[in-house]
């Protein structure tokens, strides 16, 4: 029987029944015909360029302000933390995603694992992340425009609605063309970050690591935790800009070729290039101008190279390369985003309509409507930090119940064939839930208004399922009929 499952899930499955309590569409409907996605678009060095540019903007900025939050210990041990829970969590995903091949990703993991309702919280904390993420990094992006004295614009609505407009544009273009672009843009950013450190380095001095003022009212304050213990937490949300969306890979194993193995070569590559680029920019920075210097820069790698004036070529080069590594994030999430909904929907957690895809096999639904909702937030807010705060909130909530997944498949079916398997077992899902639980609480640290925000919104999707959507699922979807299957089998055993 495991034989055979893994084989109907290599693809998706053909209809077959629906819920009892399932809205209209029948077998015959063709309701999955309407809602496939392009499949074997996909080879592992793409997913790889996906896994890195969901992150690389966040080496360009915004995790400079962990040093104002815990200085440069603080950041720095909250960094090896946050790693190190995102190295364990992409080895659970990778073992899952082996198993689950599906456009589900989180969601259908869960699913499997925890039931509807953990399927449904999953994927729905998942979407909070990729919705808002891409809004604030349009507001990023209009100040690089701005910056650079681009066509002489200035931060401001045009500019977000030009990002959102072009970048659907291309991902409704078609999936192959997208990751194509976006591993070409990647590429620039990375080769980018390499230079600047190279450059940076040459002024490197180890005093100004710990230059910020020591807060002598803190618990355990000193050079190195200027801001005490508490600091170390509440850098957590910054230690995981350097990582943060990685772990969105699994979400395009319905396009990739042969998913069971391209997703977590893909995973295991790209988390790997991430810890280096986390290294180096780090240290490069903090050290060539001082932790103090940078710490509340919009674009602390220009800043940091700001006491070198031989470096000015370097400065222009940097600025640039920042808008290419936005831009890169920027489109790499709406991806991600557009194929959570795309799976959330087909399979009735969110309205069906959602999921309808295109005759290029785009979700265009699952990309125009979230595009609506971030340009309408990045226009009416223009507040990126606030929104990049409910994000991680989203991020964190998705990464405990993923790791908690993990743990339960592992116990409940210690026999189902993994094609990969994830190194140290439970013990390695179980770091990633511990360290996630941790990061969620310290989002309260950061920005409690935020973190309530997202908290929020939540609780509003949760209601929707509660009250409607919970009756209406659509049991021929892969990732239910792929629960469906493993409960039939649990029965028979049983028997």
């Amino acid at each position: 029987m495991a034989d055979d499952t893994g084989a109907r899930l290599a693809a998706v499955p053909e209809p077959t029944t629906s819920l009892q309590n399932a809205a209209p569409e029948k077998a015959a409907d063709g309701y999955l015909e309407r809602r496939t996605l392009r499949r074997g678009s996909a080879g592992w060095l793409l997913l790889t360029g996906l896994g890195v540019a969901y992150v690389v903007s966040g080496d360009f900025s915004g995790w400079n302000v962990g040093l104002a939050q815990g200085g440069f210990g603080g950041l720095a041990i909250a960094t090896v933390l946050m790693g190190a829970m995102y190295a364990c969590l992409v080895f659970s995903l990778a073992e899952l995603s082996a198993i689950l091949p599906t456009a589900g990703g989180g969601y259908g993991f869960a699913r499997r694992a925890l039931g509807t309702w953990g399927g449904f919280l999953t994927g729905t904390a998942i979407l909070i992340e990729y919705v808002l993420a891409p809004a604030a990094i349009a507001i990023f992006i209009g100040d690089y425009v701005e910056s650079l004295h681009l066509f002489g614009l200035t931060s401001g609505w045009p500019v977000y609605l030009a990002c959102f407009v072009v970048f659907i544009g291309i991902h409704l273009w078609g999936v192959g063309e997208a990751l194509s672009f976006s591993l070409v843009v990647t590429a620039i950013a990375v080769i980018a970050l390499i230079v600047f450190a190279a450059g940076a380095f040459t002024g490197f001095d180890p005093a100004n690591l710990d230059d910020i003022a020591v807060d002598t009212s803190a618990a355990g304050a000193s050079s190195w935790l200027p801001l005490g213990f508490l600091g170390i937490w509440a850098a957590f949300p910054f230690g995981m800009w350097f990582f943060l969306g990685v772990e969105g890979v699994p979400l395009a194993a319905e396009e990739a070729k042969d998913p069971v193995h391209s997703v977590p070569r893909a995973l295991s590559i790209s988390m790997g290039i991430l810890v280096l680029l986390a290294l180096v920019t780090f240290l490069a920075s903090t050290g060539a101008r001082g932790a103090d210097a940078i710490k509340d820069a919009g674009n602390p790698l220009v800043v940091a190279l700001e006491g070198d004036p031989g470096l000015s070529w370097l400065k222009t080069f940097v600025n640039y390369a920042g808008l290419a590594g936005l831009v890169a994030s920027f489109f790499s999430l709406i991806y991600a985003g557009s194929r959570q909904l795309f799976a959330l929907s087909r399979a009735g957690y969110l309205p069906r309509f959602l999921s309808l895809t295109s005759k290029r096999k785009a979700p265009y639904l699952g990309l125009l409507i979230p595009g609506a909702i971030g340009f309408a937030l990045a226009a009416a807010t223009g507040n990126g930090p606030r929104m990049l705060n409910m994000a991680v909130f989203g991020a964190t909530i998705s990464y405990a119940l993923m790791a908690l997944s993990h743990i339960v498949l592992r116990r409940r079916e210690p026999g189902l064939e993994r094609p990969y398997r994830t190194p140290g077992g439970i013990v390695t899902s179980s770091v990633a839930f511990v360290l996630a639980l941790s990061a969620l609480v310290a989002t309260f640290l950061v920005d409690k208004d935020a973190a309530f925000i997202a908290l929020a919104v939540y609780a509003v999707a949760l209601a929707y399922f509660a009250f409607y959507s919970r009756h209406h699922l659509v049991a021929s979807a892969p990732e239910e009929e792929f629960a469906a299957l493993a409960e039939a089998e649990a029965e028979l055993s049983r028997d």
